[in-house]
């Protein structure tokens, strides 16, 4: 695997440049971008990166979190706060996500997009207003486990850490998820799926493929 070293700032800069001319190949007004990456590596920095890179170039972008639709503790945490198989299968509302955000994107959808539907820290609904992504718009969606789940992206981000940084920079009370994403590796292999990949381990220094 042959990577090209490059610091944060560029790689920002170099996805936005990217993304300017990239057109989604079912038709849509409206990009959408996987950030996919264990929480550890930080994907939402990237995103948000993005996001800045793509406003200076006077290119409207929407960053959303898929920790704005865990789905309620109630059925999350049915069978324990420690149940690796509910993090992998159970623990993001995907069906929200398809109809709140990714239909809403589709050729002849609004484009209007819920940012967040439950906050995690309250297990409550956010009730946050819908936002309107105007055509030419970018959605940037970023969270773990993304390229599971058949979502409609035109472009894949994954950042990529080895399991010994995983373990080092995953807070050991979060530690039980670490099998979740080995599982990840196994039966998606995000590092060969994505169109781009981000070695994370030191994050000082990244080092990138795309």
């Amino acid at each position: 695997m042959r990577l090209e070293a490059i610091t944060w700032e560029r790689l920002g800069e170099g996805l936005a440049e990217r993304l300017l001319d990239l057109k989604p190949e079912d038709g849509s007004p409206w990009t959408r971008v996987a950030f996919d990456a264990a929480p550890a590596a930080r994907p939402g920095d990237l995103a948000e990166r993005v996001h800045e890179a793509l406003r200076i170039r006077g290119r409207p972008s929407l960053v959303v979190s898929t920790e704005g639709f865990l789905r309620p503790a109630s059925l999350r945490l049915e069978h324990g706060r420690q149940d690796v198989d509910s993090y992998y299968d159970g623990w993001f509302d995907t069906g929200a996500l398809w109809r709140e955000v990714f239909g809403p994107l589709e050729p002849g959808g609004d484009g209007r997009i819920l940012p967040d539907l439950r906050d995690p820290a309250t297990d409550r609904a956010t009730r946050s207003p819908y936002v309107q992504l105007p055509p030419g718009g970018l959605l940037l969606l970023h969270g773990p486990l993304l390229l599971r789940h058949w979502f409609p992206f035109d472009l894949s981000v994954h950042l990529l850490l080895s399991p010994g940084a995983l373990r080092r920079r995953t807070p050991e009370t979060d530690h039980w998820t670490l099998p979740a994403f080995e599982r990840y590796e196994q039966e998606t292999d995000p590092a060969a799926t994505a169109d781009v990949l981000v070695r994370a381990d030191n994050p000082r220094h990244p080092a990138w493929r795309g």
